[in-house]
């Protein structure tokens, strides 16, 4: 009997170890290696986390929304809104965690004032990225958009452009490819992070600290509020995963709390 109650303890020890398993979708940089910094502190919370990573903006919101995966970990609020909106889906905004400023990238020029006339430019082609995009390049006095606040501005949107830019939209994730081919690109700092781009050295223009597109952990209405991932949310938001973030990126990426 007591070898029976022994096993039969282990069995509910393993069991509620395994109900404490979180799996996270993340691109790699910097959302999967946060992520993966904070693995040994919530494993001491009895949390086992799981990081699956992805390059692309769409499987991490399918996936969590079918429950695939728990929560994701890669989008500011404006691209999540407009995914549900466009989707139908109710994936809810658990925590902001860091600020990853959006910039502007040329091989071939130093400053924005060399661009020639008829310059080739690439943007994001998600509604929210994009939008953000053409405001930066509002910001730099290259374009002026028919509203100069719209977040989901695109390039039908323009209302002047002095030196007749040709602005091709890509997905996000293939545009540091093609940097070498254009004149400009407007890259998300994680895919800049990936192609080995600086940020804050090799920006000719970045977005501010005051950047609303605060990167969030995701997750369903059901699971938002589990015990697990309360624990998730308090390391994220630990001073250790702060400096964390200081150091290792050096500006390109902010801590949001």
């Amino acid at each position: 009997m007591k070898r029976l109650l022994t096993a039969f303890a282990a069995v509910a020890a393993f069991s509620a170890h395994a109900a404490d398993t979180l799996t996270v979708a993340a691109t790699p940089v910097p959302h999967a290696e946060i992520l993966e910094f904070i693995k040994p502190a919530l494993a001491k919370e009895g949390v086992d986390l799981k990081v699956k990573v992805f390059t692309d903006y769409v499987q991490p919101n399918v996936q969590v929304a079918e429950k695939r995966l728990d929560a994701n970990f890669f989008q500011h609020q404006p691209y999540l809104d407009e995914f549900n909106k466009a989707k139908g889906t109710h994936l809810v905004s658990v925590a902001g965690v860091h600020i990853e400023p959006l910039g502007a990238y040329s091989s071939k020029f130093k400053k924005l004032e060399e661009l020639p006339g008829g310059a080739n430019v690439v943007i994001p082609n998600d509604a929210t990225n994009g939008g953000r995009a053409l405001l930066l390049l509002q910001k730099a006095g290259l374009i002026k958009l028919k509203d100069a606040n719209n977040i989901l501005s695109t390039t039908k949107d323009i209302a002047e452009n002095p030196k007749d830019l040709k602005i091709r939209e890509l997905e996000a994730a293939t545009i540091p490819r093609v940097l070498t081919q254009v004149d400009l690109a407007l890259i998300n700092t994680n895919y800049a992070l990936e192609a080995k781009l600086s940020p804050t050295d090799d920006a000719l223009i970045i977005e501010g600290k005051d950047s609303p597109y605060v990167n969030i952990l995701v997750a369903r209405a059901d699971n938002k509020d589990s015990d697990a991932m309360k624990k998730l949310v308090a390391a994220l938001h630990s001073p250790q995963v702060k400096q964390f973030i200081l150091e290792k990126y050096k500006g390109a990426v902010l801590p949001a709390f």
